[in-house]
């Protein structure tokens, strides 16, 4: 059964956040999608992956690009898998995919200082609990840490 993961960023950045449990994910030998709302939110992703470390970078690519089926990591603006990702990041209020299946993890992560935000996220909660899916809620603590709370 696919886990959807709600990641509630407080005090913190997606900028900060994404590139962290992306690579996570990558150590457990998974391959990644991140789903956002515009184009013009991949490309900003697709930048900041390539330098938000200064010792290191995090490979990835496009939908656009014609390589996009063999990228470990794939951004995007679309809801399929074409790089056959078992984990899906959704971002800045991406649409949830046609299918939940397929995947081991779905990751919502939504700003905390947003209430649009907030609000969009508590409804994907209640919706999917309704559909008897398996929610978990994760928080950071005051050191930084994620925190399971739900």
């Amino acid at each position: 059964m696919t886990e959807l993961l709600f990641y509630h960023l407080q005090g913190c950045t997606l900028e900060q956040t994404l590139p962290r449990l992306i690579e996570k994910s990558l150590e457990r030998g998974w391959r990644v999608v991140v789903q956002a709302a515009s184009d013009e939110r991949v490309e900003a992703l697709d930048a900041h992956l390539w330098t938000y470390r200064d010792d290191g970078f995090l490979a990835h690519g496009t939908y656009k690009e014609a390589s996009a089926r063999e990228q470990p990591v794939l951004l995007t603006v679309k809801d399929d898998n074409p790089n056959a990702a078992q984990v899906r990041f959704l971002v800045d209020g991406a649409q949830w995919p046609a299918g939940v299946q397929g995947h081991e993890r779905i990751v919502l992560l939504f700003d905390g200082g947003d209430a649009d935000a907030v609000a969009a996220a508590r409804a994907r909660w209640g919706a999917a609990k309704a559909e008897g899916l398996a929610v978990t809620y994760w928080q950071p603590d005051e050191g930084g840490r994620w925190q399971r709370k739900g």
